[in-house]
């Protein structure tokens, strides 16, 4: 509750996600896969979906596997529209 009441103070509006990090191949790019789970209409059986992020990491810190939070920016490149804000739990090696 006092993180939400900071972050509207500050006047973002923004939205974060929270996944795991896929590939770091690209320069200062990587990809984030966000997990979710939704109910199946017809069954009503809870099933997993999947959905990739293109983030930006300015300092290269965030390794494949590692479980970081993103968030949503202003468009940065054709594909990126989210920011690395902070690296959760880093990868076993």
């Amino acid at each position: 509750m006092e993180q939400a009441r900071t972050e509207t103070e500050q006047g973002r509006g923004r939205q974060t996600k929270i996944g795991r990090v896929v590939s770091d191949k690209m320069a200062k790019t990587i990809i984030v896969e966000v997990e979710r789970r939704v109910q199946e209409s017809r069954y009503q059986r809870t099933i997993k979906r999947t959905s990739r992020f293109h983030a930006h990491d300015e300092s290269g810190e965030a390794k494949v596997g590692d479980r970081v939070r993103i968030e949503e920016t202003r468009p940065l490149s054709k594909t990126k529209r989210w920011r690395l804000r902070e690296v959760l739990t880093k990868a076993e090696a």
